[in-house]
């Protein structure tokens, strides 16, 4: 498997890529770089647009735009560019802790991980923000604690929902009634080693931890391992399948998109990496993308 780079306009921190099949683009946002960028799938003209503080994740809007969770509240955009109207505070000390992996489930509501930017404390959560059948969205608390919320994804069938704690280096399973958007059975899906320092760069054994992810149509969960230079696929009942390697260090979230969903893009990470690690690693911060036997699930659009 041969991976292509994309090498314009790297990111410090990116994350939260999604392929929205109406536009044919993939979107994605650079954390620290306080943009949402834009692209076809060749990737070479991108578009970007600055927020006013951090974009933790993004996800399309079925009545166009997008919902974004920045560090100061959830907006909507009616339109690329256009004006932010706040829909929703989240519940957390923004000097401290910001947005973090969210996505949309199957009915349009769109789930916000949080991460305690310091990793000390442990009070990171699962929100869900619901904005269907018009008026003003609720917010409710879903899942917590932990440090940093990752990994955020659904089973085909909506019954599984998906929940890494990056800092922990494990991903959580539960059972997930679509309906109510209750979640129960929480169970341990993946765990793996760790090491004393979160930050140190390491050309050794480390392995990594888990970070953002995605779903294909048979189910197997993809996780981006951050640190650990490769992404994990893993069965419905946990089982390892395989691993691919990346020339990144610090993936950090996969997504299916291009024709057919039959590409794989991932995104990465430069942000607080060191001169070492930089250079052993050039293409710290670009998006990856190949071409996969696997098809991948769709996106879920916001509704409101």
């Amino acid at each position: 498997m041969n991976w292509q780079a994309h090498t314009a306009e790297p990111c410090e921190l990116g994350e939260s890529p999604f392929w929205h099949p109406q536009e044919n683009l993939l979107y994605w946002v650079d954390i620290p770089g306080k943009k949402i960028q834009r692209s076809d799938a060749s990737l070479r003209q991108i578009e970007s647009w600055a927020m006013p503080s951090e974009p933790g994740c993004i996800a399309p809007a079925a009545s166009g735009g997008l919902v974004i969770a920045l560090r100061h509240g959830v907006f909507r955009a009616k339109h690329w560019g256009g004006p932010l109207q706040r829909i929703a505070t989240l519940d957390y000390d923004p000097s401290r802790m910001r947005a973090n992996d969210g996505k949309c489930d199957a009915l349009g509501r769109f789930w916000i991980g949080t991460i305690d930017e310091s990793r000390a404390a442990h009070d990171a959560a699962l929100f869900c923000l619901d904005g269907r059948g018009g008026g003003t969205p609720t917010l409710s608390h879903k899942a917590g604690p932990a440090t940093t919320a990752n990994g955020l994804a659904w089973s085909p069938d909506s019954r599984t929902l998906y929940w890494a704690d990056t800092t922990a280096h494990l991903v959580w399973a539960w059972d997930f009634e679509p309906e109510g958007a209750v979640l129960s059975a929480q169970r341990v899906f993946a765990q793996f080693a760790s090491k004393p320092s979160a930050w140190q760069f390491d050309q050794g054994g480390y392995r990594g931890r888990p970070d953002g992810a995605a779903v294909d149509v048979g189910g197997n969960y993809w996780v981006a391992m951050f640190e650990g230079r490769r992404l994990c696929q893993f069965a419905p009942d946990g089982r390892l399948l395989g691993e691919i390697d990346t020339p990144l260090q610090c993936p950090t979230m996969p997504c299916f998109g291009g024709a057919n969903l039959g590409t794989l893009f991932v995104s990465s990470a430069r942000h607080h990496r060191s001169p070492a690690e930089l250079s052993a690693f050039p293409l710290s911060g670009c998006l990856l993308s190949m071409g996969v036997a696997e098809t991948g699930l769709p996106v879920n659009f916001y509704r409101d």
